[in-house]
């Protein structure tokens, strides 16, 4: 109870500035939180109990049921693009405009807006997301939090384009692990942790981007970090990874009635080729943006999904790790990427690098 009540009373008093939530449930998760206090005080056995999480969207809560059974409590729903938002890197509260928690004149990125200014800002430690281009690893990245979208069609998800798959932001490794336990299916690997370095190939532009040379150097430095602590190893492909631009396929499968013959096109190209990495190494990383944050006003000309989204098309699952700070005083993120079904690798990377110190 004091967990939750602590977590409103912060809601309380940041979120008129943050514009994090949507809604606050404060009276709804007072009473839940006596009733998983009484089942535990009755010998239940609840891993996550009390635990104070955000949700994504007003419909968050149809996703979050094996957390509310591991005993989470929701305080609420975050908030996410208004009406009409443009290029989906906005948030819209109760209160406004959603803030970058490290500065207010700069976006914290989306659509899991809301989700990552709540975990950034220390709201609650955990938040629920989606991620169909890129919507929990940018604001995962643009907020200084762990972000990490899972396999596609390795839990449902309401989008029947089969790009959008669950996430999580975290501001821990720990807690992005416990999400895991908590919803991955029967089937899913367990995690482990990391007994040798693994192998990684590093990538600042998949082949077809053309990333800031900001973000780019941020999320470099965070790569030689995790080989400077032993966690990966750069590896050399015996070809250079050049994926397709995944842009044209991704509107494509996402517009009703469009020709997709060029998208199928695309994917079977990039999955050929990302079957080929995966077949020599663990792990590809890439920055997780290509830009830092941009102002409330607009992005610009670049996309802010210009390394993400590549993903969604494949399948891949894929984790931003805090890399840093640029030169606003933004964070920046490194964007890991796993074989299909190995989120437990990305998690081990993440633990490792928070137990030895790697992370910025």
């Amino acid at each position: 109870m004091e967990v939750v009540s602590g977590a409103l009373e912060r809601i309380h008093r940041a979120d008129p500035v943050l514009c994090a939530f949507l809604e606050v449930w404060a009276g709804e998760a007072l009473r839940r939180a006596a009733e998983v206090d009484a089942r535990v005080a009755a010998g239940e056995r609840l891993p996550l109990a009390g635990v104070p999480i955000a949700v994504k969207g007003r419909h968050g809560l149809r996703t979050a049921g094996p957390l509310l059974t591991a005993g989470c409590v929701a305080v609420g729903a975050t908030s996410v693009p208004g009406p009409g938002t443009p290029w989906q890197t906005w948030g819209l509260g109760a209160h406004g405009r959603t803030v970058n928690p490290w500065r207010s004149d700069r976006t914290p990125g989306g659509s899991c807006a809301g989700a990552a200014v709540a975990v950034a800002a220390g709201l609650v430690p955990l938040a629920t997301g989606g991620d169909g281009a890129g919507s929990v690893r940018i604001p995962a990245a643009w907020c200084g939090v762990v972000g990490l979208k899972i396999t596609g069609g390795l839990l449902p998800s309401p989008d029947r384009t089969g790009l959008a798959a669950p996430g999580v932001l975290t501001r821990t490794a720990a807690d992005a692990t416990a999400w895991w336990r908590a919803v991955r299916p029967p089937s899913g690997v367990d995690e482990a942790p990391v007994r040798r370095p693994l192998s990684a190939v590093w990538s600042p532009g998949l082949g077809f981007a053309r990333p800031d040379p900001e973000p780019v150097a941020s999320a470099r430095s965070a790569a030689g970090r995790l080989v400077d602590a032993g966690i990966v190893r750069l590896v050399r492909p015996p070809e250079r990874l050049s994926l397709l631009d995944p842009a044209p396929a991704w509107t494509a499968l996402r517009t009703p009635g469009a020709d997709r013959t060029g998208a199928h096109r695309v994917r079977a190209g990039n999955n050929r080729r990302l079957d080929a990495l995966f077949a020599g190494t663990d792990l590809l990383l890439t920055p997780a943006t290509p830009t830092a944050p941009h102002g409330h006003q607009g992005p610009g000309d670049v996309y802010s999904t210009a390394l993400t989204w590549a993903f969604n098309v494949s399948g891949h699952p894929a984790l931003s790790l805090p890399a840093g700070f640029g030169a606003d005083g933004c964070p920046a993120g490194l964007q890991l990427v796993a074989p299909r079904g190995r989120e437990d690798l990305l998690l081990a990377v993440a633990r490792e690098a928070e137990r030895r110190g790697a992370l910025a």
